[in-house]
């Protein structure tokens, strides 16, 4: 990455997509990762440098994190710390809640004594908050607010909340951020409940795959390597402070069978797809617009498409 000399704080950067950054971006620039470790993909990374500091706390935590924030500095923030995954989201709705709208305030507040030096504070949504049927949606489509009562929404609402937050702290008090909103990210290293990595595991053991309904779920995916393309864009170009953006790839676009049934193809595996009943509300479509992205530099033809 061009990013050079910086010092960054990636609050849930144990996880899949901040491990993957901090990877990228450690060799020349000095990371803190503050992260409860609730997923680790930190450790498949086996990132030995002195260049890495971890504070092992929740972003709840306001005076913890106050602390890191005043003793470490940071230039640039980006924040992934959330509750997200569905089942977890749909068990713990009331933890995410708090955690992603109580999370994002608190660091927000904490930053508040040296919000004159930050460059950049880059937070991470989430393409749910768009809704059950988003088709080529832009950064200006409505945002969806639910039905009250179904767990599944507690985690796009938190999240729009979340947006809400940052970019009025941009407003009211100049912070230089900038809100992402990632579409079906996959790769290497991934961890938690993401369909493409719990097939391929299962897939190359023969084991049978579960779809839950009747697997014409539409998603757009898009590989690690274009997410991280589209994060230091989104971090060293001017243009991209105060918006929104989409990242993701329309050219993956795939129902969740047809993609089952791909890799079992790819990996000459036995396993079988069985359909099991879903006892839960779903996303039925998703494929993101990302003109808004690619006309200002954000975004290029990615190594997915």
């Amino acid at each position: 990455m061009k990013i050079k000399n910086k010092k960054i704080l990636l609050t849930g950067g144990a996880g899949f997509i901040g491990s993957t950054l901090a990877e990228k971006l450690i060799g020349e620039n000095e990371i803190l990762i503050f992260d409860n470790f609730s997923r680790d993909s930190l450790s498949n990374k086996k990132i030995k440098s002195r260049n890495l500091k971890i504070v092992s706390d929740d972003i709840l935590n306001f005076d913890s994190l106050k602390k890191t924030c005043e003793d470490f500095k940071p230039q640039i923030v980006v924040h992934l710390a959330a509750i997200a995954g569905i089942d977890t989201v749909i068990i713990n709705p009331i933890k995410t809640l708090d955690v992603n709208i109580n999370g994002t305030l608190n660091l927000l507040k904490a930053l508040e004594k040296y919000s004159g030096q930050l460059e950049r504070v880059l937070d991470f949504s989430t393409s749910e908050v768009l809704g059950a049927y988003a088709y080529k949606s832009t950064e200006k489509s409505q945002t969806n607010f639910a039905p009250v009562g179904e767990a599944r929404w507690t985690y796009s609402i938190s999240k729009v909340a979340g947006e809400h937050i940052l970019h009025s702290f941009y407003k009211q008090h100049g912070y230089p951020v900038v809100t992402i909103r990632p579409f079906n990210i996959y790769g290497p290293g991934q961890v938690g409940e993401g369909a493409m990595q719990i097939f391929i595991k299962n897939i190359v053991r023969n084991r049978n795959i579960e779809i839950h309904g009747d697997g014409d779920q539409i998603r757009s995916w898009c590989y690690i390597d274009d997410m991280m393309d589209g994060i230091e864009k989104c971090l060293t170009n001017k243009k991209a402070i105060g918006e929104v953006f989409n990242i993701g790839n329309p050219k993956g676009t795939i129902t969740i069978s047809s993609l089952a049934e791909k890799i079992i193809f790819l990996c000459k595996s036995k396993s079988k797809i069985v359909y099991v009943p879903k006892n839960y509300v779903d996303v039925e479509l998703r494929i993101p617009s990302i003109e808004k992205p690619r006309a200002s530099g954000v975004c290029s033809k990615g190594r997915s498409e």
